[in-house]
């Protein structure tokens, strides 16, 4: 787009230049058609009524010269300040509009039991998988959310303080095995105690922990009961997530190649009870879709309220045309005294 300073530039009717306008008054637009009607009913007009000169010249002088078609010119040049002027009135111009996106932003602690339970297989390609990857979708579908991670075993540890670095997370949770933590059992309590000490400190108007375990508490030096009262004390809500198949489940394959079985096991009025106190709900997840739609269903459930400003910037081109005009204008009030202008209609 050329500067409005350089009003004279032939650029500014380019047809790329007019795609890029919007127009505050686009019906003005429409006038210009009626132009050329204008016209065309004028000289039928005027053939009818026009003044004419009698001359007696021979007719062998009666040639037509190419200068005649000058007569042309001042029309021309009226039409085309009538044009301008018609643009000026549909009043060009261009907008860039800036979108400017905010939120509170809620606090979210993920809880992942990463025991050697978790490579069950009745999930594919087992739990603790899937539980990365439906956690990696999580994440993605939120916006200025701060999001930490604690995973535990026999013991909890805080692999990702809360952080709006989402790729940060992703990397984290793709470097998530069974060997972070060498300590065996389920410490769900002191995995809560961990998850709370990390977010007691918050001023998020939202504090939420989704704990994900597929057993009993058998380790850990705090009840989770207990741990689930101090979350609460500190208005954070618990969502627990019991994983795993009821029953005889795969454990994996023995030497022959042979699938070998166990009977699964799950405290489930714990993690319901955990819930309850943390105010939030529980949930069963038997297969990798169950487990999916429950972590869109606290997704949903936990969104905080996006607010957006908009800052609208408009430039109008308007005065460029009214200067292209006004130019027009005095050239073709010029042409009066010149011997182009038609001395019968004028």
């Amino acid at each position: 787009m050329p500067e409005v300073s350089k009003w004279f530039s032939v650029s500014w009717f380019y047809p790329s230049t007019f795609q890029n306008f919007t127009w505050e008054y686009k019906f003005f637009l429409m006038f210009l058609l009626a132009i050329p009607l204008v016209y065309v009913l004028k000289w039928l007009f005027n053939i009818r009524m026009k003044q004419k000169l009698t001359i007696a010249l021979p007719e062998k002088k009666l040639k037509s010269n190419l200068i005649s078609l000058l007569r042309f010119i001042p029309d021309i040049l009226f039409a085309m300040m009538i044009a301008l002027l018609i643009i000026t009135l549909a009043r060009p111009q261009t907008s860039n509009e800036k979108v400017e996106q905010w939120t509170e932003g809620i606090d979210i602690m993920l809880v992942v039991d990463i025991s050697r339970s978790m490579t069950i297989q009745d999930f594919k390609p087992n739990r603790l998988e899937a539980a990365k990857q439906v956690a990696k979708e999580f994440i993605a579908g939120r916006f200025q959310d701060r999001i930490g991670i604690v995973i535990f075993s026999g013991d909890a540890y805080s692999l990702a303080p809360l952080t709006t670095d989402y790729k940060l997370l992703n990397t984290y949770i793709d470097e998530i095995t069974f060997e972070k933590i060498e300590a065996s059992g389920t410490a769900i309590g002191s995995a809560l105690a961990v998850a709370t000490n990390r977010m007691r400190e918050s001023d998020s108007k939202s504090k939420v922990i989704i704990l994900l375990s597929d057993g009993d508490n058998t380790a850990g030096n705090i009840d989770p009961i207990t741990a689930a009262e101090i979350s609460h004390a500190y208005d954070i809500k618990i969502y627990t997530i019991g994983i795993g198949k009821e029953g005889r489940v795969p454990t994996g394959v023995n030497v022959f190649g042979q699938t070998v079985y166990s009977e699964n096991t799950l405290d489930e009025t714990t993690l319901r009870k955990i819930a309850d106190i943390g105010e939030g709900n529980f949930y069963r997840a038997s297969d990798n879709k169950a487990l999916e739609d429950v972590f869109k269903l606290i997704d949903k459930y936990e969104k905080a309220e996006i607010k957006e400003n908009r800052f609208k910037d408009t430039t109008d081109y308007y005065p460029v045309y009214m200067k292209w005009a006004i130019f027009i204008f005095l050239v073709w009030i010029a042409l009066k005294s010149t011997f182009v202008s038609n001395i019968l209609k004028d």
